[in-house]
């Protein structure tokens, strides 16, 4: 441990489309209070492309980043002399973004004197929770966003197993392709379950990828094919068409990671008998209220707690990335200034692992 009664730190978050900084305190009892939380989401700069360019992020990073780090000092009034730490995301990401946000870390710590903390962005949403709901550990994750899909189960700081991953496309992205293909616009999943709300959802009766097996994986690959295929047998598309493909391929979406959470839950309490189960979900993806729905009665159902921090923190923010460097910074955790950035960086990596400065 440090000894200090309490940390500020500085997070700052720049892996995809939005320019994040905030201002986290953690006091020694644990427990966190956001004093500011900066987040410019680049939605306008990509409307235009139907995705996220990665060269135009970087270079709207770069444009945007000094000015969201200041706003939220101004916001938290705290100086930048006076944070304790300088904490931002060092992967996983689109490495342009990553590398504008790790470089502008260094740059303060440099010049502030301050150490730095180099944060996977994967452990930033998995210790959200505790920074929300006071989440005592162990508990399992479910992380559901545009570039990932996985069950992990929360050890503690730096200790992770995923246990299910998928094994092609991100959910969030399945989201955003189907809404490309029905013509919907972006972002795609809220698109997609606004749409679906007019919908049949039992219309279309689309496959459940590996369902069968007992591996705690996702794969939507095959489930996007099959709209696109649907699609294409019924063009053109009526608007009531548009409706029910959406709200069925939500049906299927929401089976799936209903039936995988249950089974993930069952491994949890197998291994932690005894222990209250508790189901935390992160990622955009958490914002889906028919997804979010299941889930509820799942763990209505098997007795367990579900968390699911408020969505301003599930999408990518700066104060998770704060967060994660005020539980490593009060471990004694530092950074070295050479530290790089990587575009992948799965969590349950030796590296990982809290390992305090000599110092």
């Amino acid at each position: 441990m440090t000894g200090q009664a309490q940390a500020i730190i500085l997070g700052i978050e720049t892996s995809c489309d939005e320019t994040a900084a905030a201002i986290v305190v953690r006091d020694a009892n644990g427990v966190g209070t956001i004093l500011s939380n900066v987040v410019h989401t680049q939605l306008d700069e990509h409307a235009a492309f139907g995705g996220v360019v990665p060269e135009l992020a970087a270079r709207a990073h770069v444009s945007y980043l000094d000015h969201i780090i200041a706003q939220a000092c101004r916001e938290a009034d705290v100086a930048l002399a006076d944070v304790d730490a300088i904490a931002a995301t060092a992967g996983p990401g689109l490495i342009g973004g990553v590398l504008v946000g790790l470089t502008t870390a260094k740059a303060l710590a440099a010049a502030l004197d301050k150490p730095l903390l180099a944060i996977n962005h994967l452990e930033a949403h998995a210790l959200t929770a505790r920074l929300t709901n006071g989440v005592a550990f162990p508990y399992l994750m479910l992380l559901v966003s545009g570039g990932h899909s996985q069950f992990v189960l929360v050890r503690g700081v730096g200790d992770y197993e995923r246990w299910g991953t998928t094994i092609d496309d991100a959910l969030g992205e399945a989201f955003d392709k189907v809404a490309k293909l029905l013509s919907l616009g972006s972002p795609g999943g809220p698109r997609v379950e606004a749409i679906a709300k007019q919908g049949d959802a039992k219309r279309f009766k689309f496959p459940r990828p590996l369902l069968r097996e007992a591996r705690l994986d996702f794969s939507f690959s095959g489930l996007k094919t099959a709209v696109r295929l649907q699609a294409e047998a019924i063009a053109p598309l009526s608007d009531q068409d548009v409706a029910d493909i959406a709200a069925s391929f939500q049906a299927a979406v929401g089976e799936i990671v209903a039936v995988r959470s249950r089974q993930a839950l069952e491994r949890f309490s197998a291994q932690f008998p005894g222990q209250t189960m508790r189901l935390v979900v992160a990622g955009g993806v958490a914002a889906n209220r028919h997804i979010a729905a299941r889930l509820e009665a799942l763990c209505s159902d098997v007795r367990a707690e579900l968390i699911v921090p408020p969505i301003a923190l599930c999408t990518d923010n700066g104060a998770m990335v704060a967060w994660a460097g005020a539980e490593r910074f009060m471990l004694g955790v530092r950074d070295g200034l050479d530290v790089t950035a990587r575009p992948r960086w799965p969590l349950d990596l030796a590296d990982m692992k809290v390992v305090p400065d000599a110092a």
